[in-house]
């Protein structure tokens, strides 16, 4: 399957669906608050659901954007993976960036951010097994690797 930014968007947008499920649903489960970004961002948008959720799905959008044009091929592994060792730079991001103008660095609470980063690995994991991984090149026919000995 080769990558494309359609499919990377496509991965964007059911990674950010299945992540907000998991931190609704799972997460509670889990005996975790539960925890939904778009609600998060309503609240600053002047608490509009639709507006949280618009800006929800973008975010996850412009991250597989950013996914596929800049880090697919950089990054190790099958393509679930690649996603998931991406998303650790969202993670990071959220935690230390966006987090403090609301609840604290890391969420204020190891729980908190704990959870946060099981919900940025799935969106991930989503993310690069829609996407796919680059493919890979095979030598050209009649080459073959040297030893050390000839």
């Amino acid at each position: 399957m080769k990558p494309s930014l359609s499919r990377a968007i496509a991965g964007g947008v059911l990674g950010t669906l299945v992540m907000t499920m998991v931190g609704v649903y799972v997460a509670p489960m889990m005996g975790m608050p539960a925890m939904n970004p778009a609600d998060m961002l309503a609240d600053p948008m002047g608490g509009s659901a639709v507006l949280g959720w618009m800006g929800h799905l973008m975010i996850g959008i412009v991250l597989a954007i950013l996914y596929v044009t800049l880090a697919l091929t950089r990054l190790p592994g099958p393509a679930a993976i690649r996603g998931a060792l991406y998303s650790l730079a969202p993670w990071l991001m959220a935690q230390v960036v966006v987090m403090p103008m609301g609840m604290g660095l890391f969420s204020s609470s190891m729980v908190m951010a704990a959870g946060s980063l099981i919900g940025h690995l799935v969106y991930g994991a989503i993310l690069g097994g829609v996407t796919g991984a680059p493919e890979t090149r095979a030598a050209p026919a009649g080459t073959h690797l040297r030893t050390a000995t000839g």
